[in-house]
């Protein structure tokens, strides 16, 4: 029997040549037995558990290895793999994706973005939304959240408020480091939702029913996309976007240095950088875009409430990928992500002389005749909804593009660092013997002048480096006037509101402001408080990159996202800083302020790559206003109808029959939207049904979220208004019958501290749609 065993365990070992080691401890084991060795199948179990043992240690060791280097995070670099629907891949992540309704109060309400006091809200072009995209870690041991919501930024008010709402909902999942809250930038969605009194001026306070429906709908969009969260992977892609954005302050740009500018072929970033997001199958779950482009295809004389040209990108990926659905609706969600757009217009056709036709593309943006008032920037389009439609198009063919050759695949861990900064008062390093610091929020004269998207008043013009004694009296007066240090600090500034100094009845600015960046593998997003004027943009992405470079993380892609987590203004170079155009006057924290943000932004990188972002200082954190509403929007009042006149009465009816192409319109006996927004849940204002003969029912077809679609509402005297649809029937349009319906609530008061919401509605005639 020994020898048996013996010539077993040597044919064993004479036929291995990698694992000698084994072998021999079995021969000894053999060895020391006297009585009796071990049989030919104990000694392959032996042989089979060290396997396993040998095994397990070295795979240990490898997954150690993965994750960290010398204590130093390590990034993989971006694996290039087909992104294939034809089989079923392994998710590198859990991934989950929201949409939710954000639009809140369509009249009455001012429009955010332009600072025009009469610009407030008097219908709907479409609606707003939040989109939500979670990334998490298969053991779910570390996730991010970013959101991207159709509104003019994000607030500080807006943010706190969300994340106390995520606690209660979540407890500790997501915070104020893992979750990047962004604005689109629109300047057509409802205001009103900051704590800070400068804001409070143009939106006319603090409006509830605004701020409610921004926060519930971002909190919204981030429970669907947790609900919806499935093992997936994740692609980038980027590309040049042409014809689409011109540098509004192009003297400002010329003032950076020439060695600086000749490393770029455009003195605006042209490029698209797109994140896909698939599942495991291949199905399609989402995308994020980050484009620099002002979404001011609407100008201000606008009063419809609408996503401009960002938003209609995002319609019409999700109608293509979200294929017999009503907008608003179906799994797939396209964000389309502002970034490093403070001297970026979507209106290429330049600034003119809109009284003469001549061009005022000068450093003030003046008009020989009427000033700074007349000098206006054109779209490419026949007006507003066409620059928007033309601008929005093609963003959307450069994503689409994008997406279908995305094949670069996002791989490794996921981290984000965040840090509250006082901005008021950061000292920077500019080298080894200079150090300089930032100031007290102020903003210069030629922020009252507006820019050549959307002019201001009076008779402020741009690149004004000089006060006026006139402006500055009324100032003294009225505010105060500006301390000796601010103004030291601020210059070449010309001080026109000195509102770091002004308190009453809040902070008219902040001081303390979020600075984030969240890393999902080789891509990291900087979320940025403001708007970064296109090399402001360039020098911070560099400056992140060099410092994952050197700290042990190279090859990252680095992209800003803009207007996120608390409103800044404008943040410029040192240089444009100078010449005191609009955005440099608008720059609050002074000349400074883009070096203090450098600084910021390369600390959390670098605590990143080095794996230490637990060691961060969180900062002071930032107050939280005892406000509930304090407006001037007017009360809502009782809705009355003319006599014999009930509300859905149509007062205008439409034709009979229509061609595609052509605009049916119809007006209704209305009440104020108001009600609406304030007694409904992702309420639509209006349908467009067609009639189906086989079933002898109606079906909808359009809804208040469709760009051929508007709703116009018009105040009238003792609480009496008319509500007007249109639907621009769009080319290819199905011959058949249709109607369309209007849906709203009245006031009704019962007593006098008694009034309740009633519903309503009106239809149309039916009418018929032909062929061309």
């Amino acid at each position: 029997m020994p020898a048996v065993a013996n010539k077993a365990s040597s044919r064993l070992c004479s036929r291995s040549v990698l694992f000698p080691a084994l072998c021999m401890s079995v021969s000894i084991m053999c060895w020391k037995r006297t009585k009796c060795c071990f049989s030919s199948l104990e000694v392959i179990l032996i042989i089979c558990l060290v396997l396993m043992i040998v095994v397990t240690v070295v795979l240990l060791i490898l997954h150690f290895l993965a994750k960290e280097s010398n204590g130093k995070l390590r990034y993989f670099s971006p694996a290039i793999a087909p992104c294939s629907n034809s089989s079923k891949v392994i998710g590198n992540y859990l991934l989950g994706a929201g949409r939710a309704d954000c639009t809140g109060p369509v009249a009455e309400i001012p429009l955010m973005g332009y600072a025009k006091l009469d610009q407030v809200g008097g219908g709907l072009l479409m609606r707003l939304y939040s989109r939500a995209f979670i990334v998490a870690e298969l053991d779910d041991s570390r996730r991010v959240v970013f959101v991207s919501a159709d509104i003019g930024m994000v607030s500080q008010r807006v943010r706190l408020e969300v994340l106390r709402q995520l606690k209660s909902k979540y407890g500790e999942l997501y915070r104020h480091d893992n979750v990047i809250l962004s604005g689109t930038h629109t300047h057509s969605g409802p205001g009103g939702y900051f704590q800070y009194t400068l804001f409070w001026i143009t939106s006319k306070g603090l409006i509830r029913p605004s701020l409610n429906a921004v926060v519930n709908g971002i909190v919204k969009s981030i429970d669907v996309a947790h609900q919806n969260m499935k093992r997936g992977r994740l692609f980038i892609n980027r590309g040049t976007v042409e014809n689409s954005q011109i540098n509004r302050s192009p003297f400002s740009y010329l003032q950076n240095p020439e060695s600086e500018r000749s490393r770029y072929s455009s003195n605006t970033d042209k490029e698209m950088v797109m994140l896909k997001m698939v599942d495991e199958n291949g199905q399609e779950l989402g995308l994020i875009s980050w484009f620099a482009v002002h979404p001011v295809s609407m100008n201000n004389t606008n009063r419809l409430v609408n996503s401009d040209n960002m938003g209609y990108a995002s319609y019409l990926f999700e109608q293509e990928k979200n294929e017999g659905m009503l907008p608003g609706e179906g799994s797939f969600v396209a964000a389309f992500a502002s970034s490093n757009l403070g001297d970026v217009s979507p209106n290429t056709k330049g600034p003119f002389c809109i009284n003469t036709g001549d061009s005022c593309n000068n450093p003030e943006s003046t008009c020989p005749v009427g000033g700074a008032k007349m000098c206006m920037a054109m779209g490419p389009g026949n007006d507003m909804f066409d620059s928007t439609r033309i601008i929005g198009q093609n963003i959307y063919s450069k994503a689409k593009e994008l997406y279908e050759k995305a094949s670069q695949e996002i791989t490794g861990p996921l981290s984000s660092a965040h840090q509250w900064a006082n901005m008021s008062d950061v000292s920077v390093e500019l080298n080894a013997t200079h150090t300089v610091k930032t100031c007290k929020p102020a903003l210069g004269y030629s922020f009252a002048a507006g820019t050549i998207d959307g002019v201001g008043a009076f008779n402020f013009t741009q690149g004004s480096v000089e006060g006026d004694p006139f402006w500055d009296e009324i100032r003294d007066q009225l505010l105060g006037e500006p301390s000796n240090e601010t103004k030291a600090c601020h210059k070449p500034k010309p001080i026109l509101f000195s509102t770091g100094e002004m308190t009453r009845p809040h902070p008219w600015h902040p001081d303390i402001v979020d600075v984030q960046i969240v890393a999902i593998g080789s891509l990291a997003i900087i979320a940025v408080p403001g708007e970064f004027t296109t090399m402001s943009g360039r020098r911070l992405r560099e400056a992140v990159k060099t410092e994952f470079d050197s700290h042990g993380a190279p090859g990252m892609d680095v992209v800003i996202a803009g207007l996120c987590n608390v409103y800044t203004h404008y943040i410029t170079t040192y240089e444009e800083y100078q010449v005191q155009r609009y955005e440099a006057a608008s720059t609050i924290y002074g000349p400074h302020t883009l070096s203090a943000y450098i600084q910021l932004y390369r600390g959390l990188a670098r605590s990143i790559a080095l794996n230490t972002v637990q060691d961060l200082p969180p900062g002071p954190e930032p107050p939280f206003f005892n406000i509930t509403n304090l407006t001037l929007v007017p009360s809502l009042i009782a809705d009355l109808v003319p006599v014999n006149k009930t509300f859905g009465d149509v007062l205008q009816e439409v034709r009979q029959q229509y061609r595609p192409m052509e605009v049916a319109e119809v007006t209704f006996v209305g009440a104020n939207p108001r009600n609406s927004a304030e007694n409904a849940t992702e309420h639509n204002y209006l349908t467009v049904e067609r009639y189906t003969s086989a079933s002898d029912s109606w079906h909808v077809v359009q809804n208040d979220a469709s760009w051929d679609t508007r709703f116009y509402w018009t105040k009238g005297l003792l609480g009496r208004s008319n509500v007007t649809i249109e639907w621009h029937i769009p080319h290819g349009t199905e011959p058949g019958i249709y109607r369309i319906r209007y849906f709203g609530h009245y006031k009704k008061r019962l007593s006098n501290s008694l009034a309740v919401s009633i519903p309503f509605e009106g239809t149309s005639s039916a009418f018929e749609i032909t062929a061309l």
